[in-house]
Parts: structure tokens; C-alpha cells; sequence
């Protein structure tokens, strides 16, 4: 068999329905489209209108807000660290940080920081450099010798009316 020989099986590839050829093709004169109107012309975009109708997407109220400067943080579970620790990706010795989970797999990509949560067994003694961590999470690294640098601002403590 050469590169030249190769085909699909027979009846694999189905040809495309020309429109408007014609009557006889079957799909000739108004090509499928039905007939009239505004949606039979070509370049229609009436997506959310409903003949005059208050739109659904109007009538619904608005909810929520989010906020401007809001942070795209990484969660990850202290599970996931031990299963990096035990396969030799993070070094003991070194500070956990953004750089080294991106570095040794853990994370895809540093985004704004990162936000350790504390789900699965943490039993490495870590020093970890990072945004911030649960209670639980802080708990645990406490637990297993470890301690806990947050990068993340102190909140001024907000007033009560």
C-alpha cells in the first residue's frame, strides 16, 4: 500500500445538500429555509427577541455583583502536595511558593497567588509561602511540624455600626 492508494471506505464521506438549484433537487426554491419573513434572509441575528415581548433576559432581575479587583487564586488540596512530596517533585528543604507547585506540576499556571484547602493527609514537615490556607489546612501543617507564611494583606478590622 503507498500514501496515493489511501482511501476512505465507501459511503464514509456523505457529499453536502446544494440549495437552490432548482426544484427538482429537492431543496430548491426557498434552499430549506421556509418561506417569508425576516429569518429566511441571509444575516439574521434575533437571538433574544420575542415578537415585542419583554425578553426573558430583561424581565429576570439582576443579580449579584462581582467585584473589580477580585483575585484569581489556585486552590490546592494539602492531598495533592504529599502526592508531589512522596513522588520527589517538591523538595523538603525548599519553601513551597506559587513557583515551585508550577514547577514541580502541581498547578498550571501561578495566576494571583495560591490558597491551600485541607482535604487529604499532609505528613511532610513544609514550609509553605503562599497566599493563604484554610483552618483546617493550617491546622494540619501545624500538625506535621510545619509552618504557615501568608503573602496575603492584612484586613483592617471593619467597623461595627
Amino acid at each position: 500500500m503507498k500514501l496515493n492508494e489511501i482511501r476512505d471506505n465507501p459511503g464514509a464521506v456523505k457529499e453536502r445538500m446544494r440549495v437552490g438549484r432548482g426544484i427538482g433537487s429537492g431543496k430548491g426554491k426557498t434552499g430549506g429555509r421556509g418561506v417569508k419573513g425576516q429569518k429566511a434572509r441571509t444575516g439574521v441575528a434575533i437571538k433574544g427577541f420575542e415578537g415585542g415581548q419583554m425578553p426573558l433576559h430583561r424581565r429576570l432581575p439582576k443579580r449579584g455583583f462581582t467585584p473589580p479587583n477580585a483575585l484569581d487564586l489556585n486552590e490546592v488540596n494539602l492531598g495533592r502536595i504529599q502526592v508531589a512530596v512522596d513522588a520527589g517533585k517538591l523538595d523538603v528543604s525548599q519553601p513551597v511558593t506559587v513557583e515551585t507547585l508550577v514547577a514541580a506540576g502541581v498547578l498550571a499556571k501561578p495566576r494571583d497567588g495560591v490558597k491551600i484547602l485541607g482535604v487529604g493527609e499532609l505528613t511532610a514537615k513544609l514550609a509553605f509561602e503562599v497566599h493563604g490556607a484554610s483552618r483546617t489546612a493550617a491546622a494540619a501543617i501545624e500538625r506535621a511540624g510545619g509552618s504557615l507564611k501568608s503573602l496575603a494583606p492584612e484586613r483592617a478590622p471593619e467597623a461595627t455600626a
